[in-house]
């Protein structure tokens, strides 16, 4: 496993842990923290592209693309 989804994955689980330290809740929880994780780093490789020159059509398309997956997710309005 990629050791960057291995640090989201501890990520998840402590932010799992602080939501419901105990019950069935918790992998309930650990998932949606984890998916969500998944999604934003997703959504910043899409941002944080080398390819993106402010007004390129790349960019324009990097950001429609972004986004799209952050409302297809429902991420946009709870953003960090």
């Amino acid at each position: 496993m990629n050791e960057r989804i291995k640090e989201m994955a501890k990520l998840a689980q402590m932010r799992a842990e602080w939501m419901t330290p105990q019950g069935l809740e918790w992998f309930d929880n650990f998932k949606e923290q984890f998916t969500e994780l998944i999604v934003k780093e997703c959504i910043g490789v899409v941002e944080g592209g080398r390819f993106l020159h402010d007004h390129a059509p790349t960019a324009l398309f990097a950001k429609e693309c972004s986004s799209a997956i952050k409302k297809h997710f429902g991420i946009a309005e709870r953003e960090e």
